[in-house]
């Protein structure tokens, strides 16, 4: 599906260059994308000579001509931003948000106008075309909106739809998801240098086991704790393994570190709610 609408990134950072390689591929043409930020000109040269694209410095201008607005500065800047361009926001475009914690009601108030939003948390996994992205539907966007929004997605990765309440909890579990596996293989190449492996092959090694135990769990019908039983042998050397992470109450702490992170999301749009009341 290629799509002939114009859309207007306003941020240039890491996930909206993620967005424009898959969306390049699939969903439009490199021209029909301009890239604007508050800044950084030389970030936007480089996105134009890597993808295509078209590279704007009036940001109102680059809003004011798209279709689909995409929000991908950073939610403290969101406030600054959306006054810059609400003039410009027409009824009938649709703004996508990446911006955690900020719900739709907030970036529908910012624009000043009933305009369709549609909120969406996905992962930095979408720069190798695997996000676990979910979205979400503001007051006045159809059915039509979030599947354009889904569609655009499924260019890095799949795409849930989900009732908004939902997406603090997603961006605990799977928007700060890479995150922690990343920080767990942090952990295995730090073990894995105690105990005498050479980094190359201990990297190696480590990676080809998180991919394969990932694909035996969308293989399996089986629960991760049946498929974890499988291969740990009574006295063997998972065991002891599995008994230290016990030990350590490590299942605790992984639940813990989730809720904080769906926690902060929440803190953060409540922030902004409050700095917008106080304005």
């Amino acid at each position: 599906m290629t799509t002939t609408r114009s859309i207007a990134f306003i941020g240039a950072g890491s996930m909206a260059e993620a967005l424009i390689a898959g969306m390049t591929k699939t969903f439009c043409h490199p021209e029909q994308i301009v890239v604007t930020n508050r800044q950084n000109r030389a970030r936007l040269g480089e996105l134009e000579r890597t993808y295509g694209v078209r590279a704007a410095q009036n940001v109102h201008l680059a809003v004011e001509r798209a279709d689909i607005v995409i929000l991908a500065m950073k939610p403290k800047d969101v406030a600054d931003a959306m006054a810059a361009v609400a003039p410009a926001i027409r009824p009938n475009q649709l703004i996508l948000s990446l911006l955690a914690g900020v719900t739709t009601e907030t970036i529908e108030q910012l624009a000043g106008r009933d305009v369709a939003v549609v909120r969406a948390m996905p992962n930095t996994s979408a720069a190798v075309g695997l996000s676990a992205t979910a979205i979400a539907g503001g007051r006045f966007a159809s059915e039509q909106h979030l599947e354009t929004a889904k569609q655009l997605f499924e260019t890095v990765g799949i795409v849930t739809v989900v009732p908004e309440r939902d997406l603090h909890a997603v961006t605990g579990l799977s928007g700060s998801g890479p995150a922690y596996v990343y920080y767990l293989v942090e952990a295995m190449e730090k073990a894995a240098a105690d105990i005498g492996l050479e980094r190359n092959v201990a990297k190696t090694l480590i990676l080809q086991t998180i991919i394969g135990a990932a694909e035996m769990l969308k293989a399996s019908d089986k629960h991760p704790s049946v498929l974890r039983r499988e291969v740990t042998s009574p006295g063997g050397t998972t065991e002891a393994g599995i008994g230290v992470l016990e030990q350590y109450r490590f299942q605790e702490a992984i639940a813990a570190c989730i809720r904080r992170a769906a926690t902060r999301s929440e803190e953060l749009g409540n922030a902004l709610l409050a700095a917008l009341a106080e304005s």
